[in-house]
């Protein structure tokens, strides 16, 4: 995915290491650190980078957040503060700016940008930014670890983007009516030789049971198996039919 990872001024090695494992989880590689405190080589990053160390070993270390983004064509940073005119005018839940990444890292680097754990972006690192996201978590809690906060824009964005980049398969045709017709008549006779449809109400259980299979659309692998179906119960009541 085209789309980098910005840390600001994160403080502690074990959260850019839990980040990058996040990062190679959800396939983004390029993680860039603005005047951290943390240390990406230090060890704990390295032990909770796991399989991430390739993510840790690429990092860049930059001096303010312009220079990690200069070249992007759209920035969004988390934000669990939303008051504010700077802040309100551009915030929005994962869903709703995501997708505005997703479109734009077709063609052009993109960043999400995550503040500081104790205390997150600065009004003024926030309004340099396109949009802010904000995760709707309980009002009792409602700031995340950076680690998850990160874990949950990836995913998403990853979402969006499959949904651009994969190409979904199609739904399988429906079986002609035709054959359709044919495999309710041959399940009708099957059902009459065990005597599931008789008397007055067989009709209006044959009804049940077209609308309930009809209404899924059956495909003709699936017209083919009620038809393996119908064939086993008269074979059945053929050889165990008493004379």
């Amino acid at each position: 995915m085209n789309c980098r990872v910005v840390l600001v001024r994160p403080r502690f090695a074990a959260n850019v290491g839990s980040v990058a494992r996040i990062m190679r989880n959800m396939g983004a590689a390029e993680l860039v650190l603005v005047t951290p405190a943390a240390d990406p080589a230090d060890p704990e990053a390295r032990r909770l980078a796991t399989h991430g160390q390739d993510v840790l070993d690429r990092c860049r270390v930059v001096a303010d957040l312009g220079e990690a983004v200069a070249d992007c064509t759209l920035v969004a940073a988390t934000s669990a503060r939303t008051g504010g005119p700077q802040r309100r005018q551009s915030v929005g839940t994962p869903e709703e700016i995501l997708p505005r990444l997703a479109d734009a890292m077709t063609t052009a680097p993109t960043a999400l940008v995550f503040g500081p754990e104790a205390d997150g972006l600065t009004t003024a690192e926030a309004s340099r930014c396109h949009f802010l996201i904000h995760i709707p978590a309980d009002l009792d809690c409602p700031v995340l670890n950076l680690a998850q906060a990160v874990a949950v824009c990836l995913y998403e964005l990853r979402r969006q983007w499959l949904r651009r980049t994969t190409q979904e398969t199609p739904p399988e045709t429906p079986a002609p009516f035709v054959e359709q017709e044919r495999m309710f008549a041959h399940l009708r006779e099957a059902l009459e030789e065990i005597h599931f449809l008789w008397d007055d109400r067989a009709d209006a259980l044959m009804h049940a049971l077209r609308h309930l299979i009809g209404r899924t659309g059956p495909t003709p692998m699936e017209v083919g198996v009620l038809h393996g179906l119908a064939r086993q119960i008269r074979w059945y009541v053929a050889h165990h039919r008493k004379d």
